[in-house]
């Protein structure tokens, strides 16, 4: 597990391989496996792999979703936000258990965050996206993770250069003292 964790970097340039439908059931595996508070459970995925449809949402807002369009899979990561107080946590697990399980497959992957963000014209990124698939309202659009296999190569971040000074023992004045290798 450390390996991926040290290893996986967001992808942004994808090959036109086909991702096969073994691998995508197991990118949905690691979706619905996804803890949730409570185990409510609140999230809802939609698998895009239209290329029509990945081109649309890669006009979700005006920066940071472009690259969507060379994807071959984007995982539509949402939920019903009147089941839960913290569907977006949920989701946001959720988001990051599908990236890992993307890198351990071969496959490069980067989130894209809709909540929150602006489309234009007034409009949110979450407004158009649910608009492009369908949602009804109650349905809230958290991210969108682009998947494919890699066109470009990341070296992984070098332990140290970790921000070892985020980390605090005990109480938020005393750093935390690791010895760094």
């Amino acid at each position: 597990m450390m390996e991926l964790l040290r290893t996986r970097r967001s992808i942004r340039r994808y090959s036109d391989n086909p991702i096969d439908r073994k691998t995508v059931s197991l990118l949905i595996e690691s979706a619905l496996r996804a803890p949730s508070s409570r185990d409510i459970k609140p999230w809802e995925f939609i698998i895009v792999d239209n290329a029509k449809l990945l081109s649309e949402l890669a006009e979700s807002k005006e920066h940071g979703s472009q690259f969507l369009r060379g994807a071959t899979l984007g995982i539509v990561v949402c939920a019903d936000s009147g089941k839960s107080d913290v569907w977006i946590e949920d989701c946001s697990i959720a988001s990051i258990l599908v990236q890992m399980m993307a890198h351990s497959l071969g496959l490069g992957s980067c989130w894209i965050q809709i909540r929150n963000r602006k489309h234009k014209n007034n409009r949110t990124a979450g407004q158009y996206v649910q608009k492009i698939l369908g949602l009804p309202r109650h349905v809230k659009v958290e991210s969108i993770i682009s998947i494919g296999y890699p066109a470009q190569k990341k070296k992984p971040i070098a332990k140290s250069s970790l921000n070892y000074e985020k980390i605090h023992h005990n109480n938020y004045s005393m750093q935390y003292c690791l010895k760094r290798k």
